[in-house]
């Protein structure tokens, strides 16, 4: 097995996505209801944690929490206007801090937890106590923008922890793989004149944000040709990814040899999710991240980190993120297929089975 980490913090399941409204106050010891965030609600990362639980597969983790992340941290991605703006409002009862971004009361603290978890991830691989890491991050991070909330993300936590681990570590080829079914506009915009990130991204056209996301946008400057855009129809399923996958994502990824691979681990393209219409199952998570296990073996000694991003169906997410950290993990538990409603795909035909053999 993979000496594989997990990290998480019971704080991160207290965000909500709205300022409270309530005879009571919360905060401090009181959690925020959860029925307030939907539909970026607690419920679908709490449920995947707990099926890592009964399933036995996180006795089999290296699990961990992790400071929030210092200011100092965040400034180095974020503008100092937009931080103070966040935490005086998240101090008062919530508020607004761009198009789809709302919150409740202390989420500029479980965002600075959510953006610590990512950042110790990285840590502990990269200084080789771990082979690879799964960060349960939540609010989730890759549409946030240096000064501006959008989507549901407050603090971009990848660019974050890449900046940490660049100050820290002098690491200096990074790739990024963001499967997310939305694009993700934040992590770009922060690295598009950059060539030490490549930044790539397999999304539903056009799903959100709009008019973001085409192929024609390859970066700028330094960064020419360091950002990949796949916008898939929606509707696309496992071959659509498998095509993404070994014709565009593998081929760049060995051409640019990081140190290190993160994911941004939507579990959004799933058929059951209510805000997108692709049409993954879970094996094809299992596929994904045994390709990007495959290349970083080759590349960067297995450095391997994935951070937590979308996926809103309670029901499914869990056994999409179950199957993805198995393979991490190289340890399968006997028990998640006979409850996993879709695992009639296990049966793919051989040529596109999506385990690795």
């Amino acid at each position: 097995m993979k000496r594989t980490g997990f990290f998480s913090d019971e704080t991160c399941f207290w965000h909500v996505g709205q300022p409270h409204v309530g005879p009571l106050p919360v905060g401090g010891w009181v959690q925020p209801t959860a029925g307030a965030s939907l539909p970026e609600s607690p419920d679908s990362k709490r449920r995947l944690k707990s099926l890592l639980d009964v399933s036995g597969l996180l006795a089999e983790l290296v699990c961990h929490s992790a400071p929030a992340a210092y200011e100092e941290d965040l400034l180095r991605v974020h503008t100092p206007d937009y931080l103070a703006a966040f935490s005086v409002l998240s101090a008062a009862e919530g508020g607004t801090m761009g198009p789809q971004a709302s919150f409740g009361k202390g989420s500029y603290d479980y965002a600075r937890k959510s953006a610590g978890l990512v950042m110790r991830a990285l840590d502990m691989v990269l200084v080789g106590e771990l082979d690879n890491a799964y960060a349960l991050s939540r609010p989730p991070g890759h549409h946030c923008l240096p000064d501006q909330a959008m989507g549901f993300c407050f603090l971009a936590n990848i660019p974050i922890a890449i900046e940490a681990a660049r100050f820290r570590h002098g690491i200096s080829r990074i790739a990024v793989v963001d499967w997310d079914v939305h694009h993700g506009n934040g992590t770009e915009a922060i690295f598009y004149d950059r060539a030490d990130v490549l930044t790539i991204s397999i999304h539903q056209e056009n799903c959100f944000p709009a008019g973001f996301g085409g192929t024609e946008r390859r970066g700028v400057g330094a960064g020419t040709g360091y950002n990949i855009n796949i916008p898939l129809l929606p509707g696309g399923g496992h071959e659509a990814y498998v095509g993404a996958m070994e014709k565009i994502v593998v081929p760049a990824l060995m051409d640019y040899r990081p140190e290190l691979i993160i994911v941004a681990c939507g579990f959004d393209a799933n058929a059951f999710d209510p805000l997108a219409r692709m049409m993954l199952a879970s094996p094809t998570y299992r596929y994904l991240m045994s390709r990007i296990m495959d290349v970083a073996e080759i590349c960067c000694a297995g450095k391997v980190v994935a951070a937590h991003e979308g996926g809103y169906s309670e029901a499914y997410v869990p056994f999409c993120g179950q199957a993805l950290i198995e393979t991490m993990a190289d340890h399968k538990t006997a028990s998640w297929m006979r409850s996993n409603p879709l695992s009639h795909f296990s049966n793919l035909p051989p040529a596109s089975r999506p385990f690795r053999t």
